[in-house]
């Protein structure tokens, strides 16, 4: 059972991929016998107008799914992923982004909780 413990955590990547799946860049990947629950997911365009893409990466099968698919984020704007929702991802897991072109950044933060049944 997990530990209701838990520890905050936020990160932030510069995204230089414009590729999917194993070619995009690792924004966030949950450590071992950890759960997570993300909370703010944001991308932030410095430049033109460019398109972002945000996947998930399921340990557990070994599969990328998208959160996100080629969204145009205008102009030094900033679009949260999420909304109000929230995430919950396990040990292993990932979070990737990918881009059109230009400067873009992803932001990420949430909660890790100790779970030492959880393997990757």
């Amino acid at each position: 059972m997990p530990s209701l413990a838990f520890t905050t955590f936020y990160a932030s990547e510069a995204i230089t991929s414009t590729t999917a799946d194993v070619g995009a860049d690792i924004v966030y990947t949950v450590p071992p016998q950890h759960d997570g629950q993300i909370t703010l997911l944001m991308a932030a365009n410095g430049g033109s107008t460019h398109v972002v893409s945000v996947q998930v990466y399921h340990a557990d099968t070994a599969t990328y799914s998208f959160l996100l698919r080629s969204k145009a984020v205008g102009t030094g704007e900033a679009y949260n992923v999420l909304g109000s929702s929230r995430l919950y991802l396990h040990a292993g897991d990932k979070i990737l982004a990918y881009k059109s072109a230009g400067t873009l950044d992803v932001s990420i933060s949430g909660k890790q909780f100790y779970n030492p049944s959880r393997r990757v």
